[in-house]
């Protein structure tokens, strides 16, 4: 199988899919892997990394594709990349095709494109392994993010996550026990912050609780508690996360106007499209703007700021599934069923998934046919 993985171009994304190890496990086993110049630099594996382990270097996007039956990507292709899809490829990389417009899902199926989602692989146990890996490094750096923005000098009310004696420390309010939000939650604990997590599902608050050494307040997240809570965070983390659907706008402009000048939002859930609406997306390069007299941070691809770390944990999660995709082909993949026949979004002319092709009036199939 011919595999092309392509440079990223969103602002700031920094990662490459494969570390030369696993690109030269996938040459060892016969498949031939294409990699544009200069994909991993920024994670820091060059191009000589690559060929030493048999992978070809190209120099040209057009070229990284047309090689390719499988397109591996980290980031969700822009309008253009999309473009360049050729009839039946397989496209292998975050998609967040919940917020696709229906002109990018008509070009998936008008071109027969197999589309997978790197988020939307998913285990048995309803687990998804690809999604975690990167969520529980988000989560991880959601504290020294809220940490550096509270800084007087960056614009933030000028305190100290942790406190110091005789100080009290910051409030951290966290919106959703996932793996985002209960890492963030524990990492703020441990540097002595006073946290509450809001979450609609008890069992994910007990769960949390039953980890947490230090202590962290748990509350569900209805409209009272939200109201009750939000205004007196001195950094909110919003970690919602809804599987193929948008996030909901669970905060306004009026709850955020309530919050103290110089407080902190850190809106994960923006690659879903936030879950308040004062959210927008930001870039790495130009990462806060100011709303209602809050710092916004709303970076999308938060483990681009440590791409090292991202790209060997995304690397060592992704390679199994995709030396079974390339091993068999899509069509085997789907009639095996399994985690990785649940990434599918669109194949062989349909969507495989009703929550996004009902509303849009799409051709669908269900996966088990």
């Amino acid at each position: 199988m011919d595999i092309g993985i392509v440079r990223e171009t969103y602002v700031g994304e920094t990662r490459v899919p494969l570390i030369p190890l696993a690109v030269g496990e996938l040459v060892r086993q016969g498949h031939r892997v294409v990699i544009q110049s200069e994909a991993g630099l920024a994670s820091g594996f060059d191009d000589q990394a690559y060929r030493d382990v048999g992978a070809t270097i190209v120099y040209s996007t057009d070229e990284a594709f047309s090689r390719a039956r499988i397109v591996l990507k980290v980031y969700p292709p822009s309008r253009d990349e999309y473009r360049r899809l050729e009839a039946g490829q397989i496209l292998f990389s975050f998609l967040d095709l919940s917020l696709a417009t229906r002109e990018t899902l008509e070009l998936l199926i008008s071109r027969r494109v197999s589309a997978i989602g790197f988020e939307a692989i998913e285990e048995s146990g309803g687990e998804r392994p690809v999604l975690t890996a990167m969520s529980e490094i988000a989560g991880a750096l959601i504290v020294p993010i809220s940490a550096h923005y509270l800084q007087a000098r960056q614009g933030g009310r000028g305190i100290l996550l942790g406190g110091a004696p005789g100080v009290a420390p910051a409030t951290v309010v966290v919106l959703g026990a996932g793996v985002v939000g209960a890492s963030a939650a524990l990492a703020a604990s441990a540097l002595g912050a006073h946290v509450i997590v809001l979450d609609r599902d008890v069992a994910r608050l007990r769960a949390l609780v039953a980890r947490n050494l230090a202590g962290i307040i748990t509350s569900t997240a209805s409209p009272y508690n939200l109201r009750r809570f939000v205004p007196v965070a001195d950094v909110l983390v919003g970690a919602v996360f809804l599987t193929m659907e948008a996030t909901p706008h669970l905060l306004d402009h009026d709850l955020i106007r309530r919050m103290r000048p110089g407080s902190v939002f850190v809106d994960v859930a923006i690659d879903q499209g936030g879950c308040s609406t004062t959210s927008r997306p930001t870039t790495i390069l130009d990462p806060v703007y100011v709303e209602e007299g809050v710092l916004h941070f709303g970076v999308p691809n938060i483990p681009a700021l440590v791409p090292r770390t991202a790209t060997v944990a995304l690397s060592n999660v992704l390679l199994p599934y995709l030396e079974r995709l390339a091993a068999v082909g899509a069509e085997a993949v789907l009639a095996e069923g399994g985690p990785l026949a649940r990434g599918f979004y669109t194949h062989d002319g349909v969507c495989l998934k009703r929550r996004i092709a009902q509303p849009l009036s799409l051709p669908f199939r269900d996966i088990a046919e």
